[in-house]
This record gives structure tokens, sequence and C-alpha cells, in this order.
């Protein structure tokens, strides 16, 4: 079964009916219905950051949205680990000169790892490492 990664950027275009990604992101999300999500901690991580200083209503959604993420079966979400950390690491410090975030290294690896090709996301950073984004403009 068709594997696709689901980064930080659709996850808060899906919690986010205000965002304007949200209904893209939907679309497609639905659409892929047929295919095993992969996503790991530290983009859950990221996701709740995001949403900190949203205020309690808004990170009580927030909560409830990445448990709702740990309890689907269709999502495999990727326990962060230190061999996790030291391998993005690696990659932040071979790419010095772009932009990517240790959470976007992390992805990057981790879908490598897996052999995962596809990403729902609009983070240019994973064209450059050779990933199709299926959020593209």
């Amino acid at each position: 079964m068709k594997r696709i990664f689901v980064d930080t950027f659709c996850w808060i275009a899906l919690a986010n009916q205000q965002d304007e990604w949200h209904q893209r992101a939907r679309t497609l999300y639905i659409a892929h219905s047929d295919a095993n999500l992969v996503t790991t901690d530290e983009v859950l991580t990221e996701f709740l950051n995001y949403f900190a200083e949203a205020g309690r209503y808004t990170r009580q959604g927030a909560y409830q949205r990445v448990n709702t993420i740990l309890q689907n079966e269709r999502i495999h979400v990727v326990s962060q680990t230190h061999d996790s950390f030291l391998t993005g690491i690696q990659l932040y410090r071979q790419r010095l000169d772009k932009g990517y975030s240790l959470t976007d290294c992390i992805s990057m690896q981790t879908m490598r790892q897996l052999h995962i090709s596809e990403i729902l996301t609009h983070d240019k950073h994973f064209t450059q490492e050779g990933f199709l984004i299926l959020l593209a403009d």
C-alpha cells in the first residue's frame, strides 16, 4: 500500500479552517484515503508548538487533533529517538546553506529510511531534497 508522509504544514492546515490551505489539504487528505500516512513525534511536537500561544480553546483542539492522530490506525507515528535526532542533526549540518528546520531534516531522513517519496506539505525544502510535495502551487 502507498505511504505518504504528513508534514506539520498539512496538520496545521487541516486543523485550522481559517488557514488558506485548509480546503486544499482536506481535499488531498480525503483523496489519499487509501494510503497509509506517516508522520513523526517531532512533527506532532512542532504542530503543538505552533498553537502554544493560541489560547485555551485552540490548544485543547490541537491536543485533541494529536490524540486522534495517535489513535488512528491509518497513521503511523514514528517515535522520536536519540538516533532520529542524530540523523536529523547530520542532515542539518550537511545543509547549512538551506533554511531547513531540524524537524524538516528528521522528516526527510525518516522518509528516506522508509522509502517514502510523497509528502503532504507546501514546504518547498522537500523538493530541494527530491521529494514530491502534494500541496504544490
